[in-house]
Order: C-alpha cells, then sequence, then structure tokens
C-alpha cells in the first residue's frame, strides 16, 4: 500500500522508516523553502533578464538557453547562502543536522514542447536514483521555484515500489560518470548521447501520480521511487530544485529501501556532507557500500563555479 503523507509532524526517524518503505511526504512552504526559491529565483531572472524565464525560451534559440543555464546551474549549486538555505530546510522539518548528511542541490529547467531535452535541461525517463549508484536509504527531497502545474511536473510509478524494471544500471560505474558524463552536460544540445540508466522495456503509466505544490512546497520520497520528468506542453519553462539526504545511523544500521532492480557500480556517499560542520561520510563507512574504482574514475565530481 502506498501512502502520501501531507504536512506530517511525526519524528524524522518514522518517517524515514516510512519513506524506506515507499511512501511519499509532502509539506507546504515555509519559511526555509520561501527563503531558498527567492534566493534561486533572484539568481534566475538576473542571468535572463530582461527576460522572463519561464517564457524566455520563446524569445531565444536554443543554444542561447544553454549558454544561460550551464554557468548558471553551479553557481546556483555552489553558492555558500544555498547551502545554508539548504540545512534550514532540513531542520524545519524536524530532521537532525548531525546525523543528516546532505549532497549539493540541482536547479533543474525543464522547458515546454521539447525546446531542450538534453544536457542542461535533460527530461529524465522512468529511473530510480539508485540505478545512478545512489545509497539504498537516500531521500530525495523536490520543490517547484515558481507556480506549476500537472502538465510540467514529476511522475511517480509506485506500482513499480516492488515490481522490478530491465535497465541498464548494471553498466552504469558513478566514477566513470564524474569523469565524463557530468562534465559534458553543457555540450549535449540537440540529443543527449550520455551514457545512462534507463528502462529497457515499457513502463505501465497506469496509477501514475503527479505531484501539484506551490512554490516553496515539497515533496519527500525514496530514492528507490520510480519516477520521471513529466514531457512539459504547458507553454512554460519549469523550474525547480532538488537535493538528497542520508542519514547516518541509516547507513550504519543498514535501514533502507529494498533492492529491486540497481545494480550499478561505485557510490555517491562521498558527495553527501554532514548539516552541522559539512564533514564527509567517514571513509570506513563508505567502503560498506563501495565496489569499484576504476582506472581514470573520479569519486567526488567538482565542477567550474567561474
Amino acid at each position: 500500500m502506498n501512502t502520501v503523507y501531507v504536512e506530517c509532524t511525526m519524528p524524522d526517524d518514522a518517517r524515514r522508516e516510512r519513506l524506506h518503505e515507499g511512501q511519499i511526504f509532502v509539506f507546504g512552504p515555509r519559511p526555509g523553502t520561501e527563503a531558498l526559491i527567492a534566493h534561486a529565483r533572484a539568481m534566475i531572472e538576473e542571468a535572463f533578464a530582461p527576460l522572463d524565464p519561464i517564457a524566455a525560451q520563446f524569445e531565444m534559440p536554443v543554444e542561447r538557453f544553454v549558454e544561460i543555464c550551464a554557468p548558471l546551474k553551479p553557481a546556483f549549486i555552489h553558492h555558500p547562502h544555498t547551502k545554508d538555505l539548504l540545512r534550514q530546510v532540513v531542520s524545519e522539518v524536524g530532521a537532525d543536522l548531525k546525523d543528516t548528511y546532505l549532497d549539493v542541490p540541482r536547479l533543474r529547467m525543464v522547458t515546454s514542447d521539447g525546446y531542450l531535452t538534453a544536457g542542461v535541461g535533460y527530461a529524465h525517463p522512468p529511473h530510480r536514483d539508485t540505478w545512478y549508484s545512489a545509497p539504498m536509504c537516500q531521500l530525495n527531497w523536490w520543490l517547484p521555484i515558481y507556480e506549476m502545474e500537472s502538465g510540467n511536473s514529476v511522475a511517480f510509478f509506485p506500482r513499480y515500489w516492488t515490481r522490478g524494471v530491465k535497465n541498464g544500471s548494471e553498466e552504469f560505474n558513478y566514477y566513470e560518470w564524474n569523469a565524463t558524463g557530468r562534465a559534458q552536460a553543457s555540450t549535449q544540445v540537440y540529443a543527449d548521447t550520455r551514457k545512462q540508466p534507463a528502462p529497457q522495456d515499457p513502463v505501465d503509466t497506469d496509477g501514475e501520480i503527479r505531484f501539484v505544490v506551490p512554490p516553496g512546497g515539497m515533496v519527500i520520497f525514496s530514492g528507490s521511487q520510480l519516477h520521471a520528468t513529466v514531457s512539459n506542453t504547458t507553454g512554460k519553462t519549469r523550474y525547480s530544485i532538488d537535493f538528497r539526504t542520508v542519514n547516518r545511523s541509516d547507513l550504519e544500521a543498514g535501514r533502507a529501501a529494498p533492492v529491486v532492480d540497481s545494480f550499478p557500480q561505485g557510490t555517491s556517499l562521498r558527495d553527501f556532507t554532514r548539516g552541522t560542520d559539512r564533514r564527509q561520510l567517514p571513509e570506513e563507512l563508505i567502503a560498506k557500500y563501495d565496489d569499484d574504482h576504476p582506472e581514470g574514475g573520479v569519486l567526488v565530481y567538482a565542477p567550474r563555479t567561474g
């Protein structure tokens, strides 16, 4: 059974247990998320000025859109204020920052009518984050920056929580991805040729769920949830923020979602830093979840910000 909890105030330990069971939590705007989207809006609107970023795609060639977004994304991700606000967002819903480790946030732009579906505007097909070497206890946090609607949301496929999907995750290596795939995003304009895990059989979309939340509203779900970018036909570019967390006690105790169809190599755990002091997880704990160090691979991706 899949349950959606709305504005639920249960303790974080209980919430994580339910998230690892496939439940989903939805929250309305709160001070931290409102401050985060205001910060994101300021950076987005400055980058696209004098155009409205929601409609800018109709005023420029796609190459120019990519030129704007390519530096904007890392500038937002690595801005010191972004990191401070992320900690506030997590703390406001009851997570203990001493035990919660966060990765960097992603700034997403999902354009309309197939304008840009590759690279910096990659439209994700149905996937689990765990196909990309995410730990099975990873939690995903997603929030829109501007008003959104069903036609530019995220689709979830809860019937696949315990149902496997044939995919290419066994051929995915996280350290190779850090070395090559991530750095190539800005070069992928007309088609995305990077090797990424994807379903190899059709996904049954019957029972698909989409959430429409106000700007600053938030959806939290397991990284094992099968989800996808909705094909945007709204005539408006959708901007959103997502980030991920892991709880150290979950990692130590092995509490996590079940492994259904995720068999990648490597681990993204080195991307996570503690909410209190931004220290990485101990290497001996990471080693329990690691399985490969390919020659030429990069353990932690460090993009240029200037």
